[in-house]
C-alpha cells in the first residue's frame, strides 16, 4: 500500500485556538457592512454567502446561516431550507461564471471532521474542473488559484445579483 504523507496539514489540525476563543468569524462577518472586505457575496433572510478566504479552487464558497449553532439538526428549518435554495444559487452562478466540470459541496460537522470553525455550520460549495486535483497541493504547500480574491467577488457577486432578482 502506498501512503501519501502531507505533515503540513498537521499543523493546522494541532493550532491552538485564537486568544478571543469566544468570538465567531461567521457572526462577526455576518454584522459587518463592508460586503468587499467580508468577500460577502449575498444576503437572504436567515443564511448568506461569502467567498472562502482559504480556498481550494478559485470560486471555493460558503453558506452560512446568521444562526449560530454547531449542527444542521440544531439550525432552523428556515435557515436549512435557505442553505439548500442559496447552495442551488451558488451551483448556476458558478457554472456561468466559471463553467467547471462539476461542484462539490459539503459540510465538516464538528472538529475532527475537519470543521474550522467547528461551532458554527457552513457548507462548502467547490467548483472542480477535471485535472484539478494534483500533488501540488499536497507536496508543494502550494495552491494554484486563477484569479485574486476580489477579482472573484465581483465576478460571483454579479452573478449571485443577477440570479437572485
Amino acid at each position: 500500500m502506498d501512503r501519501l504523507w502531507s505533515p503540513w496539514r498537521y499543523r493546522y489540525a494541532t493550532q491552538g485556538k485564537p486568544a478571543d476563543a469566544g468570538a465567531c468569524i461567521f457572526c462577526d462577518k455576518a454584522k459587518q457592512n463592508d460586503e468587499a472586505a467580508n468577500l460577502v457575496l449575498h444576503r437572504g433572510v436567515t443564511c448568506y454567502a461569502l467567498l472562502n478566504l482559504y480556498p481550494y479552487s478559485t470560486g471555493h464558497l460558503l453558506i452560512v446561516p446568521y444562526q449560530h449553532v454547531d449542527s444542521l439538526a440544531s439550525a432552523s428549518p428556515e435557515a436549512a431550507a435557505e442553505m439548500m435554495s442559496l447552495a442551488r444559487v451558488a451551483e448556476t452562478a458558478l457554472r456561468t461564471v466559471y463553467n467547471p466540470g462539476g461542484i462539490n459541496l459539503g459540510m465538516n460537522l464538528g472538529e475532527c471532521a475537519g470543521a474550522g470553525v467547528a461551532g458554527h455550520i457552513h457548507l462548502h460549495v467547490l467548483p472542480r474542473w477535471f485535472g484539478d486535483a494534483n500533488f501540488l497541493s499536497v507536496v508543494g504547500e502550494t495552491r494554484v488559484l486563477l484569479e485574486e480574491l476580489p477579482v472573484t467577488w465581483r465576478r460571483l457577486r454579479e452573478a449571485f445579483a443577477a440570479i437572485s432578482s
